[in-house]
């Protein structure tokens, strides 16, 4: 079944859904290149720091990332969506190229690095958090989704936020005293 958009455009809908599958697979698949980009970026910022306290607090959400990653896929597979990979190999493209920003530090990291990264990942996490919240609002009428899942991915999108938050208030505070 076709619908005309409010732009004018020509989508597919669910019939008994009334779900715009086009649009639905273009949002899901921007919501994977984000996911790309986080997965990658915390990967990265783990193995930067080793055994550092910093990268003991990040491995669990690390972890906890990678599965999320893996739940998106999963659902996108039960609503027919498939994984653009044009869009993840542009994802991890731009997180490689991220990591080139100056710091201004030649051979190490700077201080302020970690702070920046922490709060490139909350952003990254707020955004995955917005998508499991309209998806689960969509739950409501597909019974693709699962309401379950969705809440419990909504919760530990919470948990996330709260632990990368303190762990930037602590190293923003460490790196911006003054010696």
């Amino acid at each position: 079944m076709s619908d005309v958009g409010q732009g004018g455009g020509i989508g597919t809908r669910n019939a008994d859904r009334g779900a715009r599958i086009d649009l639905l697979g273009i949002y899901l698949n921007d919501h994977l290149a984000g996911s790309t980009i986080g997965s990658r970026r915390i990967h990265y910022m783990v193995r930067a720091l080793r055994d550092s306290p910093l990268a003991e607090a990040l491995r669990p959400i690390a972890g906890e990332i990678a599965q999320d990653r893996a739940s998106l896929l999963d659902i996108m597979s039960r609503l027919g969506v498939p994984a653009r990979r044009y869009k993840i190999l542009a994802a991890e493209t731009a997180e490689r190229a991220g990591r080139l920003k100056p710091n201004g530090r030649l051979l190490r990291r700077s201080p302020l690095t970690s702070v920046v990264e922490l709060e490139f990942l909350q952003l990254g996490v707020e955004g995955k958090a917005a998508g499991w919240r309209m998806l689960r609002r969509l739950a409501e009428s597909d019974g693709r989704l699962d309401r379950q899942q969705l809440d419990d991915l909504i919760e530990r999108a919470q948990r996330q936020l709260r632990t990368l938050e303190e762990l930037r208030l602590q190293h923003a505070e460490k790196a911006l005293q003054t010696r």
